[in-house]
């Protein structure tokens, strides 16, 4: 059939009829084209919101009428849909997703993508169907290669008879209807989700004592899933389910016996036996593997914090052991010693060559339990080369021995690689560093390696990772250290103690974006680091990274500094404070980094808070050309994933009879964003917006400014310093007038209005108060537009500047 002619409704009608007859068609929020399994009898469906037949979907698909679509960006519509609306948390996920439109029609399964949904930082409140916004191009850039590479194509006039056989084949009818849902690495975090709101309530433990013990709720769960008859089949989990109650993992007591504690439930298994009605187990076996192994995706987030229960991708892995072979030379597996001290499940280590020259060890026993799984079901580890160590408060004689003869012996550990992805907790938290909240509990203080070192660290002595590597260098000498970590080992100003007394030398580093791991927050650079610890001396200066983007592809070299003692931009700063004048603004700052830019902006009216913690300085007439040179560097150059922690740094003295590039300034930080200067929001100190850089007659206002400041402060500033604007800054001048003058033509429109009121007036806020990102006025759209395109141009002008008089190196 040809499809060209049809609209979207009609060619979804077709496309049903010709290869999804024999299937349930059904709705799903504003998915497009949702096909389910026939199953509304003969199972209870009130433990879900939802209908169960519309939860045992097989296809979730987007749909595009004619035939000029890219399919790409339809898969990516589709995600964007479905993580908005988090519909995975309510439905059962299906076996695949799809796209399609009058041509073709393309699959990928549901269990490629899914870790998608589970990114940090992203924002999911975009409309999926507009494919301009960052968030779209955001997600296209990480899915695509992803797409192109596991996704399935037929198009229908040469295929249709290979795509009726595919549909055949993996959307199998069900034969039973009151068949029970399978469990797949699909849907098995849905499936805990679900469990832990019906089953985990009727289990008889104090959660709080048992979690304190290193027993989760997922650890439960696994003894359920993992079960036949009601008794777990597999023997070495932490918990096992034992009929009509769960034993806990055996030890010997203070006698010598065997003894095990067991847990009953509170309703003699009644919602067990309700929730497990409905889902099949175990699952097949061939995801019992991904499963267990997998477990950090059912750890809650606070947990996998303290313990670094960090799941590193298999792309990085791969890569980690690429580095370790340059450096070390390609035989370095028979030739070296590896041991991953915090090792998880052990996932660091896959691809590995010979075990026999492995350990792994870790301090959860759960995870020593998965490792000998995985051991059982055919991994060359040794089984005696795994051990539950904690390398923060055990001392090495509690080591394998032959593992402990290598650490004690000089020469062999010249051939040690202590390889690992340590847990990237701190004790200090976002809270405790604004006075809001105090340190976390048993996070990187409350332990040995601290008590011993963590005085002469500095700050660095709240961050675990920093510990594993201090502990490494002072008592496992001349080791080789591979390590995935943040960058603040080179970047942080508050590492200087850190990097005084870690002074080994950097063979290798690649760097990649954070949130390629999982639960990993935040847009900034992960490294792969690679020590030598025996030339011990050497004072780190910079670093050169190849970077990685996340499909691993090369995309060039990056330089990482360290920033120098005091010479930060906020030690400028601090120079350019004016307590004696009267305020005309106030400069709102954090930090001196591209990660807390966001944090820096102008204001009529600062916090409570930020006056207590020092965020605050005063802008006078005296000063004002200074903070915006400061205001103008912070900025104009977009922060991204890899610059993150760049720092910014106390300038050299050219900047200071540059008077174009303070004119730039100028101009660029009356109409940034950042400006958030507001007429109706005025400080008590501060009476009128002294920030309208216009004349009352350029604008048409008929009524007169309360302040004129800004206006005659420009033009003495050009005219003093005998220069003209720069094109850039005359153009986003203009602009901006054009849009004062548009904004007094309006009913309404206020006199004394700033930058910000008159964005505000045109574009609106939502429920939260935060300004919204557009308007339905096209003239004004067309005007801001403009204004934000000059003011780009005018930022790359800047930049050249910012790196000219030492801003940023």
């Amino acid at each position: 059939m040809n499809y060209l002619k049809l609209r979207e409704e009609q060619l979804k009608s077709a496309i049903r009829e010709d290869y999804f007859a024999d299937y349930k068609y059904t709705l799903l929020g504003n998915i497009d084209f949702v096909v389910a399994k026939h199953n509304t009898q003969g199972v209870r469906t009130d433990l879900f919101e939802d209908d169960i037949g519309d939860l045992k979907s097989i296809l979730w698909a987007e749909a595009k009428q004619g035939n000029s679509h890219d399919i790409y960006e339809s898969f990516v519509q589709l995600l964007l849909t479905i993580g908005k609306e988090r519909s995975f948390e309510h439905n059962l996920p299906p076996k695949y997703i799809g796209a399609f439109d009058a041509e073709k029609f393309a699959f990928i399964e549901y269990h490629d993508i899914q870790e998608i949904f589970y990114q940090n930082d992203f924002n999911w409140n975009v409309t999926p169907s507009n494919h301009d916004t960052k968030e779209f191009k955001q997600l296209h850039d990480l899915c695509q290669k992803l797409l192109e590479e596991k996704s399935i194509l037929f198009r229908f006039k040469s295929d249709s008879a290979e795509l009726k056989k595919f549909i055949r084949t993996n959307f199998k009818i069900m034969k039973d209807i009151s068949e029970k849902i399978s469990v797949t690495k699909n849907n098995f975090t849905f499936v805990f989700q679900k469990w832990e709101a019906a089953v985990k309530p009727s289990i008889n433990v104090d959660w709080a004592k048992v979690n304190k013990a290193g027993i989760i709720s997922a650890d439960f769960f696994l003894a359920d899933l993992l079960s036949r008859d009601n008794r777990s089949i597999k023997d070495n989990l932490f918990v096992v389910l034992k009929r009509k109650k769960y034993e806990l993992a055996k030890k010997l007591d203070e006698n010598g016996f065997l003894s095990y504690s067991s847990v009953e439930f509170k309703d003699e298994q009644k919602a067990y036996k309700e929730f497990w009605s409905i889902y099949k187990r175990p699952p097949q076996e061939e995801y019992w593997d991904y499963i267990i192994e997998r477990r950090d995706l059912l750890v809650p987030q606070d947990i996998r914090e303290r313990k670094g229960s960090f799941f590193t991708p298999q792309i990085w892995v791969e890569k980690s052991q690429q580095y370790l072979a340059d450096v070390l030379g390609e035989t370095w597996q028979d030739d070296y010693y590896i041991w991953d001290c915090c090792a998880g499940t052990g996932n660091l280590l896959n691809g590995l060559t010979n075990y026999d020259n492995v350990w792994a060890s870790t301090l959860d026993k759960q995870d020593i339990d998965v490792m000998t799984d995985r051991v059982n079901n055919g991994w060359s580890m040794p089984e005696n080369h795994i051990f539950q160590f904690d390398f923060l408060n055990d001392e090495f004689d509690k080591c394998p021995e032959e593992l402990r003869q290598i650490t004690n012996d000089p020469e062999k550990r010249k051939k040690l690689v202590i390889y690992i992805n340590p847990p990237y907790a701190e004790a200090a938290t976002t809270r405790t560093k604004t006075k809001t909240g105090t340190n976390k509990e048993s996070v990187a203080r409350n332990n040995k390696v601290f008590d011993r070192y963590g005085k002469s660290m500095g700050g660095a002595g709240n961050e675990l990772f920093a510990l594993f590597l201090m502990r490494c260098f002072k008592e496992i000498p001349d080791c080789i250290i591979g390590q995935f970590s943040t960058l603040k080992t080179i970047q942080a100003p508050n590492f200087l103690k850190f990097r005084n007394i870690f002074q080994a030398k950097l063979n290798s580093l690649f760097v990649v974006p954070a949130d390629t791991f999982d639960n990993v927050k935040g847009k900034f650079p992960i490294g792969f680091f690679i020590w030598n610890t025996a030339p011990s001396g050497f004072s780190l200066i910079s670093a050169v990274a190849d970077v990685y983007d996340r499909n691993n592809d090369l995309i060039g070299n990056k330089s990482f500094y360290v920033p120098p003692e005091k010479k930060l931009l906020m030690d400028w700063l601090k120079t350019l404070h004016d307590k004696e004048n009267e305020p005309i603004a106030y400069l709102r700052t954090l930090g001196s980094d591209f990660q807390n830019n966001g944090g820096v902006f102008l204001t009529l009216s600062p916090s409570k808070a930020d006056f207590e913690q020092k965020k605050i300085c005063e802008v006078t007439r005296n000063n004002f050309v200074n903070i915006s040179c400061y205001f103008a560097v912070r900025q104009s150059i977009e922060a991204t994933w890899l610059n993150d922690r760049d720092q910014f740094l106390f300038p050299n003295e050219g900047w200071q009879n540059d008077f174009e590039f303070q004119s730039d300034c100028l101009i660029f930080t009356l109409f940034h964003g950042q400006n958030s200067i507001s007429s109706e929001s005025l400080d008590k100190s501060i009476a009128m917006n002294h920030w309208i850089p216009f004349t009352r007659e350029q604008v048409g206002c008929k009524s007169t400014f309360k302040s004129n400041f800004m206006n005659k402060f420009l033009k003495e500033f050009i005219a003093s310093h005998s220069l003209n604007l720069s094109n850039e800054a005359q153009a986003v001048y203009d602009a901006g007038l054009e849009l004062w003058k548009y904004y007094h033509t309006q009913t309404g429109a206020k006199p004394n209005a700033s930058f910000y009121d008159i964005r505000k007036h045109f574009q609106g806020v939502n429920a939260k108060e935060h300004m919204n990102s557009s308007s339905e006025d096209s003239t004004y759209m067309d005007l801001i537009s403009v204004l934000r395109t000059r003011q780009k141009a005018l930022a790359q002008k800047i930049e050249q500047s910012v790196y000219k008089y030492g801003f940023l190196k």
